[in-house]
Order: C-alpha cells, then sequence, then structure tokens
C-alpha cells in the first residue's frame, strides 16, 4: 500500500505536541490547513479509541473516520469509515518521541485506490498530492506548537 510520510522536531514536550495535535474547534481551525470543519460523531465528546469523527477538508471532500488507538502522548491512529470514492481504504498514523530540545511528530498516511484499473495512474498524484498535503499540515502543526493563542488554548 502507497504511504506518505513527514516529520518536523517541535520545541515543546511530547504532552504538549500530543494535546495541539488533539485540538478541535477554533483552536484546530487557527493552525490546521486542511480542515474546513470537523465534528466527533455518535454523542461523542473527546477522542478516544473506538470514536468517529466527521472532517470536510477545505478542498471538499469529506470524511468520516474512526480512532483505531489512542495513546497519549505517544500515538494515535485513525482509519476510514466512509470517504471519497477513489480510496479503497485510508487511515493515517501521528507518533511523538522526545528528543534533545522537544518532540519529533511523524504523521503517516497510508492508502489503496480504487478501482484497481486507476491506481497505475491515481497512485503516483496521489503520492504527490497528500505528501503535498501532509508536508503543509506537519509545518502547520510546528508552527502551532510555538503559537502562545494555540498553548494557552490546550492548557486552559
Amino acid at each position: 500500500m502507497p504511504q506518505v510520510t513527514a516529520r518536523v522536531v517541535v520545541p515543546v514536550d511530547p504532552d504538549t505536541a500530543f494535546a495541539v495535535s488533539q485540538t478541535t474547534g477554533a483552536l484546530r481551525m487557527r493552525w490546521d490547513p486542511f480542515i474546513r470543519s470537523q465534528h466527533f460523531l455518535d454523542g461523542a465528546t473527546a477522542p478516544a479509541k473506538g470514536v468517529r469523527t466527521f472532517t470536510r477538508a477545505r478542498v471538499g471532500p469529506s470524511m468520516v473516520s474512526r480512532y483505531t488507538s489512542y495513546r497519549p502522548p505517544t500515538s494515535v491512529g485513525m482509519t476510514m469509515v466512509d470517504g471519497p470514492w477513489f480510496f479503497a481504504t485510508f487511515g493515517g498514523g501521528w507518533r511523538f518521541n522526545a528528543v534533545d530540545g522537544g518532540t519529533e511528530a511523524v504523521w503517516k498516511y497510508t492508502y489503496r485506490i480504487r478501482p484497481t484499473w486507476l491506481r497505475f495512474i491515481a497512485e503516483p498524484i496521489g503520492q504527490w498530492l497528500l505528501g503535498r498535503e501532509i508536508r503543509a499540515r506537519v509545518a502547520a502543526f510546528g508552527r502551532a506548537c510555538e503559537d502562545p493563542v494555540v498553548l494557552a488554548g490546550i492548557s486552559g
């Protein structure tokens, strides 16, 4: 399965980095260039393993995803439940590791294109588009980990 990965080292501890990555609402909209709207489903009010979310991308497509893992402050994983027709599968994982001077955040998307006959053309395009998108998100996450408004929002 194709995958794209991006990483950044941020000048905060893993607990803080993880908390920034899990912001919601206006705080999330402040830093995440991918999301137009996002909310929990099924009455959930916080992330946890099994919780489903609805996310609409700024460029239009929407996806319902489910947390497959939620292990603060080290990792979180999600998988697509329902989404754009061209994804047979889609999943994402974020890992946070303490390093000198802060935390290394590694984000990874794994996906499969459908229909099968389209993969030859669509997977290289997906590598480019998703690679660009994940690098932009990780860079924005890095800036968010230094944004006083975001940091105040997760601690207060």
